[in-house]
């Protein structure tokens, strides 16, 4: 099966389904193209960067706590980790989200579009951050073969990085050059829309998605020698102004043929139906409950994000809060976070403003670091905070609209540094935790700063974890956390040679630090 695939997608990407023998075109159908222009190949790369990472995000919220399930089934949020978790985070990047942008980068330089070029190499450094913060080593160098190897070698971490940066400096020379040095517009609307679907031919957000994405892989070389925070802000700068900016795509109701347009977090496509909040993250919003990280002070996005009757409980404890309009579902689904319309975001605004407050923050320019803290809250409370109503599946909840009085009151509240002397490492992250609600970038956060008590105060460990975690579980001391994603199971089945050579078939590979995870 992943032979078929490995040359379907090379054929896709390399645009070689074509006939060398002339008198086998008659057998051509028009309806069935073998090649396309790029404006029909670029979208289709960019909606399955997207879908990688929106697949991802059914693991990554039971690792760092902000989903658990209401009752306790041995999976993930008890560390309980299979190869299936990382298969669509693996073969999405390589069958359709490169198969597509190979194709695009490929016709657009052979007709002169650069423009696509650009943001398509842009899109795959997007893709291939995400994979290899996910799950490390990955093939790269000698992937996309097809039928010349298909056992392609892993690439160390660090030699993926500079892939990355590379592609977004190749990326960002091909946006520079003028409109006119394209044959074609970045976004076309005639007949139909197509082409550039992020940002609709604005260039500019491009370049500034490039720097966003450089900005936050460089925040994460933290425990590197090499990090430098200098550059980290150099990158900031060039990034993301304004809540605009965002990497986001709207999800949209699904027409045949189309499928899964949906949230993956929404009633309709029911993922998260037997899931709820955690205490760790209504700890942080709910100033009445127990052991609240800030007593007294309710977080005005906690009837956006979750509700007011939300109780939450720990991984491996039953509890939760159902509701009564959906069958077997849970308050999980009255979050602003699973409308099945809404979009889903990759980077944001508003983590940018927390990236630029911990590199300022770790360079001493605690004034720098204290702005941008505060603009990072306020921009993630007006971004979710505009109100509305959704309505699916029988369920219909009423979001509220935050008003300045509220953003105000909870920006002079004890939950928020006020100065320069009470604003440290804890506060950035707690805040950065609660913006990038159900974003995987969280989870990159939490390993390279070890999980740490003293920062992330909420976070309880699983009750009945995975023993490969919790070998004794009454010493704290031996207790670990899950650092990668497993290899896929079709690289297990299929290329097993290779995932061997770097220990992803060791029982103990998900517990390894990845390589920005190591001092």
């Amino acid at each position: 099966m992943k032979k078929y695939l490995i040359v379907l997608g090379l054929l896709v990407g390399s645009g070689a389904l074509s006939s060398c023998e002339s008198f086998l075109d008659v057998n051509t159908d028009p309806n069935n193209p073998i090649s396309s222009t790029p404006n029909f190949l670029l979208p289709a790369g960019i909606s399955q960067a997207f879908q990688q990472q929106m697949f991802t995000s059914l693991v990554t919220p039971y690792i760092t706590q902000y989903t658990v399930r209401r009752v306790p089934a041995s999976s993930t949020d008890q560390y309980y980790l299979t190869t299936s978790n990382g298969n669509n985070t693996f073969n999405y990047f390589y069958f359709y989200v490169s198969g597509n942008l190979r194709a695009t980068i490929t016709a657009a330089e052979a007709e002169g579009s650069p423009h696509y070029v650009g943001a398509a190499k842009i899109t795959q450094a997007m893709s291939l951050a995400h994979l290899t913060d996910m799950m490390g080593d990955v093939p790269f160098t000698e992937a996309f073969q097809g039928g010349g190897n298909f056992s392609p070698k892993y690439d160390p971490q660090e030699q993926i990085y500079q892939t990355i940066f590379r592609l977004l400096d190749e990326g960002e020379q091909e946006l520079l050059k003028p409109a006119s040095a394209n044959l074609r517009p970045l976004y076309v609307t005639v007949p139909s829309p197509s082409g550039d679907l992020l940002y609709r031919g604005d260039v500019s957000k491009w370049i500034k998605l490039a720097y966003s994405l450089r900005a936050r892989q460089l925040q994460h070389l933290t425990k590197k020698s090499s990090y430098s925070p200098q550059a980290v802000l150099a990158a900031v700068d060039k990034g993301f102004a304004a809540t605009t900016d965002d990497a986001q795509l709207q999800l949209e109701v699904a027409v045949p043929p189309v499928t899964g347009s949906t949230s993956i977090f929404g009633t309709t496509r029911a993922n998260f139906a037997g899931a709820t909040f955690s205490l760790n993250l209504l700890r942080y919003l709910n100033g009445s409950l127990a052991n609240a990280a800030y007593p007294g002070v309710t977080d005005p996005r906690l009837p956006v994000m979750a509700t007011n009757v939300s109780v939450g409980t720990n991984p491996g404890v039953s509890g939760g809060t159902p509701i009564a309009q959906t069958s077997g579902a849970s308050d999980f689904y009255s979050s602003w976070y699973a409308r099945d319309l809404g979009y889903h975001e990759i980077i944001t605004y508003h983590e940018v403003k927390f990236i630029e407050a911990e590199a300022a923050f770790r360079l001493g320019d605690k004034t720098r670091a204290l702005r941008a803290y505060r603009q990072g809250i306020e921009a993630h409370i007006r971004k979710i905070g505009g109100g509305g109503t959704f309505a699916s599946q029988g369920l219909t909840v009423n979001f509220p609209t935050l008003t300045q009085q509220q953003i105000d009151a909870y920006l002079a509240s004890a939950a928020v540094a006020q100065n320069e002397a009470q604003l440290d490492l804890k506060r950035i992250m707690e805040q950065k935790y609660i913006a990038l609600y159900l974003n995987p970038e969280t989870w990159s956060d939490m390993r390279r700063l070890d999980y740490r008590a003293d920062i992330y105060v909420n976070l309880a460990y699983p009750v009945g974890a995975n023993p490969l975690f919790n070998p004794v579980s009454t010493d704290p001391a031996q207790r670990k956390f899950p650092r990668r994603l497993l290899p896929a199971l079709t690289e297990t089945q299929y290329n097993p040679q290779n995932v061997r050579a770097i220990g992803g078939l060791d029982v103990d590979y998900a517990t390894r630090p990845v390589w920005w995870d190591q001092q």
